[in-house]
């Protein structure tokens, strides 16, 4: 029998959302809306959180790294789309496409660990302030990112290096607007199984092992704050912890939805759905729920503003 490798498919065909070709309009002034939203918001906290030196803490720290991922991770795959239905293509070639997959996956890990940083840093904030200076030190927060960064990059490069083994000698269509691991594995014409395996266990536990982490940690933040007297500080910090929370779960949910889910139970308007709201929704929100209801970020903001303003008028 003749051997086929990938090399007998040189680029894959992204259908996005090209089923509905009377929406493309509408489709592309709301991803392009979501986009710049999404882009501004996350660089505007960075360079807010850069300029203002009293912010320079583990906690906005880890901020202005959630902000840095989320820039870039709406910036793998959103532009790539926007200029598909600007151009009517829907082309993306074999090494783009495994780029696409090594990047969303890095910073979808770092996401993880960066959700997982906060609410350990809030943990031993509200728990054991006293120590807070020794738990959360300069070098404990260096290590924590080094290693996230170093987990995240040897786990996208697993699953780029087993996808890059695979034969592609059927179709090339992918139902989403973007690169990814289930869709790309359905069409393989190689077996999948070690590549499955690897999605599950190593997938599962750099899931479920940093999401446990944020479970008793907040488990033990609300236990301490129940126990606070003062019911204006335990709505304060129930706030915070909500907001907190609900990008947690909506992150976890979906991501468990696409990659941790049998395949028999998937569908495509369902998955690209949760797709959506993991790669450009939560990324989008993470400014407003992280950081526009902080008065120490409004401050800075307001001080950043005024900046600006004041160098205009210079």
């Amino acid at each position: 029998m003749e051997h086929r490798n990938h090399t007998s498919i040189s680029e894959f065909i992204l259908l996005g959302f090209s089923s509905q070709p009377e929406k493309q309009e509408l489709i592309f002034g709301l991803f392009l809306a979501m986009y710049l939203v999404g882009a501004a918001g996350n660089l505007l906290i960075i360079l807010a959180i850069g300029s203002a030196s009293h912010l320079h803490t583990p906690m906005y720290l880890f901020l202005s790294n959630l902000s840095l991922v989320d820039f870039c991770f709406i910036s793998a795959t959103v532009p790539k789309m926007l200029v598909n239905i600007q151009t009517q293509t829907q082309s993306i070639s074999y090494g783009a496409c495994l780029g696409q997959i090594y990047f969303c996956i890095l910073f979808a890990n770092m996401d993880n660990f960066l959700l997982t940083a906060m609410a350990y840093d809030r943990y031993v904030a509200i728990c054991h302030p006293l120590h807070y200076s020794s738990k959360m030190s300069l070098r404990v927060c260096a290590l924590t990112l080094g290693s996230s960064w170093v987990i995240a990059s040897l786990h996208s490069l697993l699953h780029t290096l087993l996808m890059a083994r695979l034969d592609f000698c059927a179709g090339n269509a992918i139902p989403y607007f973007f690169c990814d691991l289930i869709p790309l594995l359905q069409l393989s014409c190689s077996n999948t199984q070690l590549n499955q395996l690897m999605i599950l266990l190593v997938g599962g536990l750099i899931v479920l092992l940093p999401f446990l982490g944020i479970l008793v940690s907040y488990t033990r933040i609300v236990s301490a704050v129940l126990r606070v007297p003062s019911a204006r500080g335990k709505q304060k910090a129930f706030s915070t912890c909500g907001s907190h929370l609900t990008v947690v779960i909506l992150f976890y949910g979906t991501i468990t939805g696409v990659y941790l889910s049998p395949s028999s139970s998937h569908s495509t308007d369902k998955d690209s759905l949760a797709s959506v709201m993991y790669m450009v929704v939560t990324p989008m929100l993470n400014p407003f729920i992280y950081c526009l209801r902080n008065k120490g970020m409004k401050e800075a903001l307001r001080k950043l503003f005024s900046l600006k303003a004041l160098s205009h008028g210079l």
